[in-house]
């Protein structure tokens, strides 16, 4: 593992910093020892830095006033960051009808495998967005008795599967009292009333929706949000988000109802 030049003068002043503070509780201390405490201590951090110790991130958070220098730039970051949409290689058997039989039977199974792969869902992986190449394709398995072949199909993929703490932007498709519904692609996500701003109160009418005080926002049918994901439900077949609106820079993104 190779450490940045920052991450290197960080480790060197966490360690010049602690060994300055143990000679100041041992007056006496000889400098050969202060300077075998102070590698020691170089030793140990830079031992949590390749093993990345939740101490060391630890650490490399801690900021005293007087050593703003000291900075782990996006470690913490990006050892906390989640992606959404992955590219990934997954496996299918396909039945493939005689008639297809010929050249272009190759052909046939990648339309095939399009057709039934993209849009579909898995507990595990998540939403198949698309196919964006096939790797290979096995020897076919005659089916007995009625002439079909089983071929197995290994396929590159992208697929989107959420994660706690995304924030997304998604389209309400439905608004009752207890909340309202939304889609962010494939995804469904509820937003329960608990979880929008306390000065939106639903209004009946022919459209429901949840309005200010002052009727200056409004969340109904078609309106886009920008939500936080706090949770997520995994079946076999689907995914389910439970979203919330409270907190800072989420909430409606555009109103159709105030465009017309």
């Amino acid at each position: 593992m190779c450490l940045s030049n920052m991450k290197v003068i960080s480790l060197l002043i966490w360690a010049v910093l602690l060994s300055f503070l143990f000679s100041l509780t041992r007056p006496n201390l000889p400098f050969s020892s202060l300077l075998l405490l102070l590698l020691l201590l170089l030793l140990s951090l830079l031992s949590l830095s390749l093993l990345n110790s939740d101490l060391y991130f630890f650490v490399c958070d801690l900021r005293p006033p007087f050593f703003l220098l000291l900075d782990c730039p996006g470690e913490t970051k990006n050892r906390k960051k989640k992606k959404m949409f992955f590219h990934i290689v997954l496996e299918r058997k396909m039945q493939l009808h005689p008639r297809y039989f010929g050249p272009h039977l190759k052909d046939k199974l990648k339309i095939k495998l399009m057709k039934e792969v993209e849009g579909t869902c898995s507990g595990r992986h998540g939403f198949v967005v698309a196919i964006t190449g096939v790797e290979d394709i096995g020897k076919g398995l005659i089916r007995e008795g009625t002439g079909f072949v089983t071929f197995p199909v290994k396929y590159q993929c992208v697929v989107f599967r959420p994660f706690k703490g995304e924030i997304l932007e998604a389209v309400v498709t439905m608004v009752n009292k207890m909340g309202f519904f939304a889609e962010a692609g494939p995804v469904q996500i509820f937003v329960s009333n608990h979880l929008i701003p306390d000065d939106m109160e639903f209004q009946t009418g022919d459209i429901p929706n949840y309005t200010t005080s002052d009727g200056s926002v409004k969340i109904q049918k078609d309106s886009e949000v920008r939500l936080k994901i706090i949770g997520t439900r995994v079946d076999a077949t689907e995914i389910f988000c439970i979203g919330t609106i409270k907190d800072d820079f989420l909430g409606v993104i555009s109103d159709p109802g105030a465009a017309s």
